[in-house]
């Protein structure tokens, strides 16, 4: 969660100032609270999948991305919205129980250092 303001914004880029990420799996999920060109602030909620195309050494990394924008004069509206939905979800399936996971068991402790670099 961090708060902070960019330097070095572009023409077609908005002032953030204030960013939180939230990380899900293969997704993040970025809200930012931006400034227009008359200072006035707005949501830009931007979900980042990231694509994996290949295998081994052919693999190549991309990132898909979708956003909202959300006005201030439809907070209220979608707060509404939001909640109505999530709480519609948790009457039909119950509350959200996060999975346990198990850290994986280290086969053997070996405190030998190892280095390989190709050049």
């Amino acid at each position: 969660m961090e708060d902070y303001k960019k330097n070095g914004v572009g023409e077609n880029e908005k002032e953030i100032v204030f960013s939180q990420a939230v990380k899900a799996g293969k997704r993040i999920y970025y809200i930012d609270v931006k400034k227009n060109r008359k200072d006035e602030m707005y949501l830009s909620i931007t979900e980042s999948k990231k694509i994996v195309s290949g295998e081994g050494d052919d693999a190549s990394v991309s990132f898909e991305k979708h956003k909202i924008f959300l006005y201030r004069e439809d907070f209220e509206k979608f707060a509404t919205s939001l909640k109505q939905a999530i709480d519609f979800v948790v009457a039909e399936q119950g509350e959200y129980q996060p999975r346990q996971f198990e850290a994986p068991v280290p086969e053997k402790e070996n405190n030998d250092l190892k280095i390989d670099i190709e050049f």
